[in-house]
C-alpha cells in the first residue's frame, strides 16, 4: 500500500514540476537573476529581429513558447520565440519602465499609473491598482503580488483580484526590484537603504549605503548582494543584514546582480564599463571584463557563458571562468548604434534582448549567430551614398 502511495506521491511531483518551472515569478526570472529557461519546447532556435516601435528598457518574460515585452510607451506584446511573429498585443495606456512577470497565464506589470494584471488567454486587463508610478518589477510569492512605488510604499497585492495584502510605508522612492525568500521582502530604495520586511508586515532591519539603490536584490546562501550608485557592491546576512563583504567598482552600479551559485560566483556591471565576476563567499575579484562603456543591463547566465548588453551599442557574450569574450554583437553596425540597457533572457539556445532603437533580437546563443538587422542595410546605404559622392567631388575637382 505505501509502496502505491510514493508511486502516486512521485507521478503528481513529476506532473507538477513542469508546469511550476515556466513561471517567470520576478525581475530576470527568479532570486539568482540567471534569466535562463531550459527551453524544452522542442522548437529549433531561429534569428529574427521584431520592431516594437519604441524603445525597450525593460526585460523580457519568458512564458511557454512566447516572449512578452513592453516597450516605453506601454505596448505589450507577446512573441512566438520560434518565429518571431506577434500573437497579439495590448496597450496599457501609461508608459512603463517595469518589467513583466508571469504567473498562470498572467501577466503582472508596473506602470506610471500603477499596476495591471493581463490575462493571457484573453488579453485583457484583469485588475488594475492605482498608484504613483511603478518602475519596480513585480515579485510573486504565496499567491501574493509584491512591489514597491514611487510613493515609498511597499504593496502585496492578492493575484487574483488586486486588493491590498500588505502596504508598508517606508522612506524615499522604489526603482529596485524586490525579492522574497523565507517570508522576508528584500528591496533597495533610492535614499541608500537596503530594507528587509516580513510578509507579516514587519520590518525586520534596513542597511544603509552611501548612495541610491536602483539595482535589485538577490540571493545565494543566506546572503543578499546587490549594487548602490556608491559604486560598491554589498553582501548582507539574511536574517540580520550585518555587512558580510563588499566590494568597490570604482562608479555607479545599476545592474542588477547575477548569481552562479554551483560556482560561487556573482556578476555585475557598472557605470565603469566593467563585467565583474566575484566570489560570493569572501568578495574576492575573480576577473573583470571591460567593455568601453557603462554596463547596466543585468547578465544572463547559461552553463559556461555569461551574456549582457553594454550603452556602447554591443552586446557581448563572455566566458563565465575567464572573462574572455566568446563572441560580440554590434546590431546598429556602429554607425546607428543604441544603447542596450535592457537585460537578456534565454530559451535553451535562444537569447534575447532589446535596445534602444526599439529592435527586440533573437540570437542562437550555442553557435554564436545573430540575425541581420535594418541598421545594417541603413549602414550599407550611408556607405554607397558617401561614395557616390566621393566619386562625384573627385570628377569635379579634375574638371
Amino acid at each position: 500500500m505505501y509502496k502505491k502511495l510514493l508511486i502516486a506521491l512521485i507521478i503528481c511531483v513529476l506532473c507538477l514540476s513542469p508546469i511550476a518551472a515556466e513561471n517567470w515569478d520576478s525581475f530576470a526570472g527568479d532570486v539568482d537573476h540567471s534569466a535562463y529557461r531550459d527551453g524544452e519546447s522542442g522548437f529549433v532556435t531561429n534569428l529574427w529581429t521584431f520592431n516594437m516601435e519604441s524603445p525597450v528598457h525593460c526585460s523580457p518574460a519568458i512564458y511557454k513558447d512566447y516572449i512578452y515585452v513592453v516597450s516605453d510607451d506601454g505596448m505589450l506584446k507577446a512573441i512566438n520565440m520560434e518565429k518571431g511573429h506577434e500573437e497579439w498585443k495590448l496597450d496599457l495606456k501609461s508608459k512603463t519602465n517595469s518589467s513583466p512577470i508571469v504567473h498562470s497565464n498572467r501577466l503582472y506589470i508596473g506602470c506610471e499609473d500603477g499596476i495591471k494584471a493581463v490575462n493571457i488567454n484573453t488579453h485583457k486587463v484583469s485588475w488594475e491598482y492605482d498608484c504613483n508610478d511603478v518602475q519596480s518589477t513585480p515579485f510573486f510569492y504565496d499567491d501574493v503580488v509584491y512591489f514597491g512605488c514611487d510613493d515609498g510604499h511597499l504593496y502585496g497585492l492578492d493575484k487574483d483580484n488586486g486588493k491590498v495584502v500588505l502596504n508598508k510605508k517606508l522612506d524615499g522612492k522604489f526603482k529596485s526590484s524586490p525579492i522574497v525568500v523565507n517570508d522576508s521582502i528584500y528591496i533597495g530604495s533610492n535614499n541608500g537603504k537596503l530594507y528587509s520586511v516580513g510578509t507579516d508586515k514587519e520590518k525586520n532591519w534596513d542597511y544603509t549605503t552611501g548612495d541610491e539603490i536602483l539595482s535589485s536584490p538577490s540571493y545565494v546562501n543566506e546572503t543578499i548582494i546587490f549594487g548602490s550608485t556608491d559604486g560598491n557592491l554589498y553582501c548582507l546576512n539574511e536574517s540580520d543584514g550585518a555587512l558580510n563583504w563588499k566590494v568597490d567598482l570604482n562608479n555607479k552600479i545599476i545592474s542588477s546582480p547575477t548569481i552562479d551559485e554551483n560556482d560561487n560566483s556573482v556578476f555585475v556591471g557598472s557605470d565603469e564599463g566593467n563585467l565583474t565576476c566575484i566570489d560570493t563567499r569572501d568578495g574576492t575579484v575573480k576577473w573583470s571584463h571591460h567593455a568601453g562603456d557603462k554596463i547596466q543591463s543585468t547578465p544572463a547566465l547559461k552553463k559556461n557563458l555569461i551574456a549582457f548588453g553594454s550603452n556602447n551599442g554591443n552586446f557581448y557574450v563572455l566566458n563565465k571562468y575567464t572573462g574572455l569574450e566568446e563572441f560580440t554583437y554590434n546590431p546598429g553596425t556602429f554607425l546607428f548604434n543604441s544603447k542596450i540597457t535592457s537585460s537578456p533572457a534565454i530559451n535553451g539556445n535562444s537569447l534575447f534582448f532589446g535596445d534602444d532603437s526599439g529592435n527586440f533580437y533573437s540570437l542562437n546563443i550555442e553557435k554564436y549567430e545573430v540575425p541581420g538587422s535594418m541598421q545594417l542595410y541603413y549602414s550599407i546605404g550611408v556607405l554607397i551614398v558617401v561614395l557616390i559622392v566621393a566619386v562625384v567631388v573627385v570628377k569635379k575637382l579634375k574638371k
